[in-house]
């Protein structure tokens, strides 16, 4: 696509598209829906993180990429606008468990800033050429989260 045409889908079948994930994820009893980044493409993990509000257990699928011993994701809500409540949960309670294609791990989220968050978005970026003008369509600056090792 040419600048300034990035094209994105109506959000209801972004998230019939994030339903169907999460189904094919659940009756596969995680056999299916986690995959390991390669080359420019991310992979996918199953972050969960404890409830801002309720104090249980919340689960996501999101799309992350390697960075050392940390896992980078955004904060992005399929570019819409409000934040994402994985996100919200994660600035109460940093601690969550990362549950990626080849095992797991306890992590600490945290958003990045500075020289970090253009160097990380820089690595997005690369995975996805469209990047800035998805993120244009969002009032608020979309966080790069840092999932660190606790």
């Amino acid at each position: 696509m040419s600048e300034g045409n990035a094209w994105l889908p109506p959000r209801w079948v972004i998230r019939l598209a994030w339903k169907v994930h999460r189904a094919i994820y659940r009756v596969s009893g995680g056999r299916l829906g986690l995959s390991l980044p390669r080359d420019k493409r991310y992979g996918t993990l199953r972050l969960t993180a404890t409830g801002r509000r309720t104090g249980q257990p919340r689960s996501v699928l999101l799309g992350y990429y390697v960075d050392g011993p940390n896992l980078v994701t955004m904060a992005m809500n399929g570019w819409g606008e409000p934040e994402p409540a994985w996100w919200l949960n994660l600035q109460a309670n940093p601690k969550a468990e990362a549950v990626l294609a080849d095992g797991s791990r306890p992590v600490r989220g945290r958003a990045a800033v500075g020289e970090e968050r253009e160097r990380l978005w820089a690595r997005w970026q690369e995975i996805d050429r469209n990047l800035d003008e998805y993120a244009a369509r969002r009032t608020k600056t979309t966080a790069v989260v840092v999932l660190e090792p606790r």
